[in-house]
């Protein structure tokens, strides 16, 4: 890589809730209240070095912000993901109604069209340096395709564990890497209860538990590409969907480590939160005033947000809340048009989070939370080709004809 890393720039990891602090080991849990442990940096020594110059010289991938990720050596692990798309979108504003909208497309991130593959680039990186050599995780899909791709590219044993309804796309392309995948007869709530089982007594690294505090930060960067694509600024509004919650609360902490930074001159971006109707406790408790929300069976087509326990959510319920944003949910139905209207506008096929959240765009644009002369970023975070089972029957079938041009004059509709 072209980035030297001369010092480590984390100091440790601090409790959420009681801010104890700790030392960088593979720890996720404060020992005292049982919050969630998160990593700290030495932000007066970053901003001595990261400048908006010394970003714009690097390589275009998640890694020219390594400083504000808690590696304390340079990555190992998935050196070219990252800088993803981000373009306005002129059809789909004109859609909706909207003066200024931008998509950020992680559809087509690298090496697994999902967001999931920038957390994953940092958890194994993370693991590798703790000398961890299995590493596995509890995923509703897109994350099972990112640690087995990343890992086999790593020389990583990996074990993921899913549960055994998940799209085809998706389990197919985990099981196309080697690595160990678990089916379980259950939802992901069950399965993330034995994968902290697991944890427990082998001691391997599963990213989203034990490494959790390491991998999250690695979202961060989806949200700094946005700020520097859209000119070193901040939008108004951004939409992210939701299942177990973290994301949208790193997209809230990196806007503000980049205002910290002066790398930014604003920081008041409202977060707006998307899940389905059929898995949507957190919008559900923002929606009610509640500072809590309630466990929820999953039953939607939305399998990569069907997290009804989700473990950030009182997090993203806060951020959401403090920043000023709303919340919307998307039904099965919704979520299939906006599927198919962000092809049609736009030329992007998305998986089904994706669906919920232009969904849940166009309700919070009805309902007043998201004003048409405002800017608005619309998250993108998983490929269509995944979750192509939720639009058989619903986008028509090729019509047939034999190989002569009088076939084709009699089905041709003139303009």
């Amino acid at each position: 890589m072209s980035i030297t890393k001369t010092k480590s720039y984390t100091l440790g990891l601090r409790c959420r809730e009681c801010l104890k602090e700790y030392p960088i080991q593979p720890h996720h849990v404060c020992e005292d209240c049982f919050g969630p442990l998160e990593a700290v940096y030495d932000y007066a020594a970053i901003k001595k070095v990261l400048t908006r110059e010394k970003i714009l010289s690097r390589k275009h991938t998640m890694w020219r912000y390594q400083e504000l990720l808690p590696l304390d050596q340079d990555p190992t692990v998935g050196l070219e993901v990252g800088y993803t798309p981000f373009y306005r979108s002129r059809r789909l504003a004109q859609t909706l109604g909207l003066k200024e909208l931008y998509i950020k497309n992680d559809a087509v991130n690298f090496p697994t069209l999902s967001f999931k593959d920038r957390v994953v680039a940092v958890a194994l990186s993370k693991a590798k340096e703790f000398g961890m050599n299995i590493v596995a995780c509890a995923s509703t899909g897109n994350l099972a395709n990112s640690l087995a791709a990343n890992a086999a590219q790593a020389g990583l044993e990996s074990y993921i564990f899913i549960p055994a309804d998940l799209e085809q796309g998706k389990v197919l392309g985990t099981l196309v890497f080697g690595s160990h995948v678990i089916g379980i007869r259950g939802n992901y709530d069950e399965v993330n209860r034995l994968c902290s089982e697991i944890a427990d007594k082998y001691g391997w690294a599963f990213v989203n538990i034990n490494i959790r505090p390491f991998y999250g930060e690695g979202s961060k960067t989806y949200t700094y590409e946005i700020l520097e694509q859209l000119g070193w600024r901040a939008p108004q509004h951004v939409v992210v969907p939701m299942a177990g919650g973290s994301l949208i609360t790193k997209v809230k902490k990196a806007i503000k480590e980049f205002y910290d930074l002066g790398l930014t001159e604003d920081a008041s971006t409202k977060m707006h939160g998307a899940q389905a109707e059929g898995c949507g406790p957190i919008v559900h408790a923002v929606i009610a005033g509640n500072d809590l929300f309630k466990p929820e069976k999953p039953n939607t087509i939305a399998k990569s947000l069907a997290i009804g326990n989700p473990a950030d959510g009182y997090y993203a319920i806060k951020a959401i809340k403090e920043s000023g944003g709303w919340a919307a949910t998307a039904t099965d139905e919704e979520i299939v048009e906006a599927m198919k209207l962000l092809a049609t506008t736009e030329g992007i096929f998305t998986e089904t989070a994706g669906g919920v959240t232009l969904a849940a765009l166009k309700k919070l644009i009805q309902s007043g939370h998201i004003p048409p002369d405002e800017s608005v970023v619309l998250s993108i975070t998983g490929n269509g080709l995944k979750t192509q089972e939720a639009l058989v029957g619903k986008v028509g079938v090729p019509e047939l004809i034999d190989a002569k041009l009088s076939e084709f004059d009699r089905i041709y509709k003139k303009p």
